[in-house]
């Protein structure tokens, strides 16, 4: 088993032993959404952070570089591939602010700090991974934008979402 098999194995293990039930409980729309931004996070860990399960022994055992705190200056300096990082940063928090007040019923800017939050978890944490990882600013700044950009979906889809979760409601969840 790969260590980013292992990583997936946990969050199965985690997903079924703690989140199914308590979701499935509230009814098949709590377990659909919830369930799908499970889905969507662990593949935003699995870009950003894995193998984590491995690497925890091993979190201290090399220097933790700091964030490199200058906005955008890969981009402005043409280094390496900058702006397909700044797009793909965006495009990876989109989803959650798309589902995050479908989820939550957040507004735009509850949605707005929890993906800032979200992402400065993520940056903070990848240095600590490994001593190849380092975090950046730039990439807090354009995953919040996708948030924001999320969000605005939501709300330009919210009819169309709100009959879909008034389907989900009515569909029984058995077992």
């Amino acid at each position: 088993m790969s260590e980013v098999q292992i990583d997936f194995f946990v969050l199965v293990i985690i997903y079924f032993f703690f989140f199914f039930r308590k979701w499935k409980g509230k009814g098949m729309d709590s377990l659909v959404l919830n369930s799908l931004m499970y889905v969507y996070i662990s593949l935003v860990l699995y870009v950003t952070l894995m193998p984590i399960v491995v690497s925890l022994p091993f979190i201290f055992n090399h220097p933790y570089t700091p964030m490199h705190m200058r906005i955008f200056e890969d981009l402005f300096l043409g280094r390496g591939d900058a702006l397909r990082q700044i797009v793909l940063n965006v495009i990876m928090m989109i989803p959650f602010g798309f589902l995050l007040p479908i989820i939550k019923k957040l507004n735009l800017w509850s949605v707005v700090l929890w993906t800032f939050l979200f992402s400065l978890s993520i940056e903070l944490i990848q240095p600590l991974i490994n001593g190849f990882r380092s975090s950046d600013a730039t990439d807090i700044v354009t995953n919040t934008v996708g948030g924001m950009i999320g969000f605005l979906l939501y709300v330009l889809c919210k009819p169309v979402i709100e009959n879909v979760i008034r389907l989900l409601k009515e569909i029984r969840v058995s077992g």
